[in-house]
C-alpha cells in the first residue's frame, strides 16, 4: 500500500515537473527563458547564443513562435547573449544545476537606435573597400564562389531616402572564380557572353525601409541583355570616417539571381542526372560610398 502510495506520487512530481516533457541526461540541466518586446508581445525572431564561463559556444538557435527558447546542457555557469533586428542586445550569466531549471524567466529587450543615415547628395561606391561576389551551386554538393573586380557606382541620397536612386555598373569580363579555364568559359557565349553584353547595370529608384537598419532597394537589373526587377535585401551599417576624414557609408546586401530568367542557360547534366550548374545564384554585396564633394 506504501509502495504504491510513493509510486503514485512519484509519478504526479514527474507529470508536474518543469523537467518532465524535457529529456535530460545525468549531471545535465535546462536552461529556459522567454523574450519580449517593451508592450509585452513576444520577439519570434529573437536569436540565442549561450557559451561557457571562458567563452567557448555551447548551443545556438533561434525563439519559438512565443518567444521562448530552451536548452539543455552540462551542469555549470554559462552566459547568455539573445539579439534581434532592431532591438538593443541582452547579456546574461546563470548557474545551471544538475537535473534542474534554471529559468531567466521574461527578457524584455529595448528598441534600438537606428545608425544615423547619410546625408542628402551624391555618393560614390569605392571599389577599394567594396565587393559583388557570387555563390553557385556545383554537380549538387559544392559551391563555387566568385566575383566580379570591376564596378562603378553612384547613389544619390535625397531626404527621404526612400526618393533615392542608385546606378551601379560592373564591367561582365572581370569575373573571377579563380580559375582560369572556368572563367574563360563563364566569359564566352555560353554564359555572360561578354562580347556582346559586356556589362551588367543596375539602376533603382525605390528604397524601401523595412525597420531597423534593414532595407529593401529594388530596382532593373540588366544581365545578358535581359532585364528584370531584383530586389537588394539590404543591412545598413552606418556612417564612419576614414584616413583622410572623409565620410563614409557602409552597408551588405543579399540577393538571388535564377539564370533562366536572364536566357543563361547552359547546363550539362552527369550520369546521374545532375546539374553540373546549379539554377540560381546567391549575389553578396559589401558596399562602401564616400560623399562626393
Amino acid at each position: 500500500m506504501i509502495g504504491r502510495w510513493r509510486g503514485s506520487r512519484t509519478s504526479r512530481v514527474q507529470r508536474t515537473s518543469p523537467l518532465a516533457a524535457v529529456p535530460t541526461p545525468p549531471s545535465a540541466g535546462v536552461l529556459a527563458c522567454r523574450v519580449l518586446d517593451p508592450v509585452n508581445e513576444p520577439v519570434r525572431h529573437a536569436e540565442f547564443a549561450v557559451t561557457d564561463a571562458v567563452g567557448r559556444p555551447v548551443v545556438s538557435g533561434g525563439a519559438d513562435p512565443y518567444g521562448s527558447f530552451v536548452t539543455t546542457v552540462p551542469a555549470g555557469e554559462y552566459r547568455l547573449a539573445v539579439s534581434a533586428e532592431g532591438y538593443t542586445p541582452y547579456r546574461a550569466t546563470t548557474q545551471v544545476a544538475e537535473n534542474a531549471l534554471a529559468s531567466l524567466g521574461d527578457v524584455t529587450l529595448q528598441l534600438a537606435r537606428p545608425p544615423e543615415l547619410p546625408g542628402a547628395g551624391d555618393w560614390e561606391i569605392e571599389s577599394a573597400h567594396s565587393s559583388i561576389g557570387f555563390t553557385a551551386r556545383h554537380i549538387g554538393l559544392a559551391r563555387i564562389h566568385g566575383r566580379f573586380k570591376s564596378f562603378a557606382g553612384v547613389i544619390r541620397l535625397t531626404d527621404p531616402v526612400e526618393r533615392s536612386a542608385m546606378h551601379v555598373v560592373i564591367d561582365a569580363a572581370s569575373i573571377d572564380t579563380n580559375m582560369r579555364m572556368r572563367d574563360d568559359h563563364l566569359r564566352s557565349a555560353d554564359f555572360l557572353d561578354v562580347e556582346r553584353f559586356p556589362t551588367l547595370e543596375f539602376y533603382s529608384e525605390r528604397f524601401l525601409h523595412r525597420g531597423g537598419n534593414r532595407w529593401a532597394v529594388t530596382g532593373a537589373l540588366s544581365l545578358h541583355g535581359v532585364t528584370r526587377t531584383v530586389t537588394l535585401d539590404t543591412e545598413y551599417l552606418g556612417l564612419g570616417n576614414g584616413m583622410e576624414g572623409e565620410v563614409r557609408a557602409a552597408c551588405r546586401a543579399t540577393t538571388e539571381l535564377h539564370r533562366d530568367d536572364f536566357t543563361v542557360s547552359w547546363q550539362t547534366m552527369l550520369a546521374r542526372g545532375i546539374a553540373v550548374v546549379g539554377p540560381s545564384i546567391r549575389v553578396d554585396l559589401d558596399v562602401q560610398v564616400v560623399r562626393k564633394g
